[in-house]
């Protein structure tokens, strides 16, 4: 039996999963962020730790003994030979720390690095052809087709792109509120929700809220329901808002599909994050615009999630030394 580990490291946590080769999740574990570029290498070496040790301690109560063959760590923020170099010295380091359960026996070659968009991919999808539209915080759309071509549109940060993100709909949302407030647009609901959802007594205390009180990305992106609430409501400003995301969204997913795929191509399209779980209809939006767009292609639901694709291309070294 051949064990192999799958990690899925972003800015917020870190998923590890223990697996086995006949695709069996045995352990799994959680623990802080683990993107080095924003908190250092030694605190996301300890957040890989930690979730290792995890998913490893709930194997051990059924596995007395656990040798890994293999691990793949999908890391936000990686995608230059110095980022996958940078990593790699870091697996070196887990490898020669103590563990109770565990005996590495890694090759080079199994030791497999990629971005977080390849394992939400194939986490997703099953295996490694398709298209991964990820609408969270920020907003990436990443495929790769049967010849192995791969094509990035999006990911550029909340200043530079993520169009389509619950960043942008909520700046969007609140940019509205404003407007309507000033007069310069159309009377909207959302400057009421605002108030109720944030205890404002008056609109014009987002200043307050935004600026004074140092809010970040997170913060703001988190607002996103509000707008997608109003939307559900029927609020025209609101809908107009989620409307133009999914836009946003669609046309970032068309040039990928016209990149890597032709018309006699069939695959998946699987959508990941926040935005897609709102009462607005997004994701049917979506869905039927590529649809309609695109014949012969499906728009789904991860059907896994990114540690697991990760733990797969783990899997998948083990057979082609770690090629995809």
């Amino acid at each position: 039996m051949s064990y192999v580990l799958g990690i899925d490291g972003g800015g917020s946590k870190t998923v590890c999963v223990l697996m086995d080769d006949s695709y069996q999740v045995l352990g799994r574990g959680e623990a802080g962020p683990s993107n080095y570029q924003s908190i250092g290498i030694e605190a996301t070496l300890q957040s890989i730790e930690s979730a290792i040790h995890s998913a490893v301690d709930e194997a051990a109560q059924r596995i007395k003994f656990i040798k890994v063959e293999a691990i793949c760590l999908g890391l936000a923020g990686v995608s230059r030979i110095a980022d996958i170099k940078v990593v790699k010295d870091l697996v070196k380091d887990l490898q020669n720390r103590s563990y109770l359960y565990i005996n590495w026996a890694l090759k080079p070659s199994n030791i497999v690095i990629f971005n977080d968009a390849l394992i939400a991919l194939v986490g997703g999808i099953g295996h490694d052809v398709g298209i991964v539209v990820a609408a969270g915080t920020g907003s990436i759309v990443f495929g790769r087709n049967h010849q192995g071509n791969t094509k990035r549109v999006g990911g550029w940060g909340y200043i530079l792109g993520d169009e389509g993100s619950a960043y942008k709909i909520a700046v969007a949302g609140m940019q509205a509120a404003l407007k309507a407030y000033d007069g310069r647009e159309i009377s909207t609901s959302l400057i009421e929700v605002f108030k109720q959802h944030l205890c404002l007594e008056n609109i014009e205390d987002l200043i307050e809220v935004i600026y004074r009180r140092g809010w970040g990305v997170k913060q703001i992106a988190a607002l996103a329901p509000i707008v997608d609430f109003t939307a559900a409501s029927g609020d025209v400003v609101a809908n107009s808002i989620i409307n133009d995301a999914v836009e946003d969204l669609v046309k970032a997913t068309s040039t990928v599909i016209e990149a890597l795929f032709n018309h006699r191509d069939v695959f998946a399209v699987v959508t990941t994050g926040s935005v897609w779980r709102g009462s607005s209809k997004m994701h049917e939006k979506f869905a039927a615009s590529i649809i309609n767009k695109f014949i012969g292609i499906k728009v789904i639901f991860p059907k896994h999630e990114p540690a697991y694709g990760a733990g797969l291309l783990a899997l998948k070294s083990l057979v082609d030394g770690g090629r995809i």
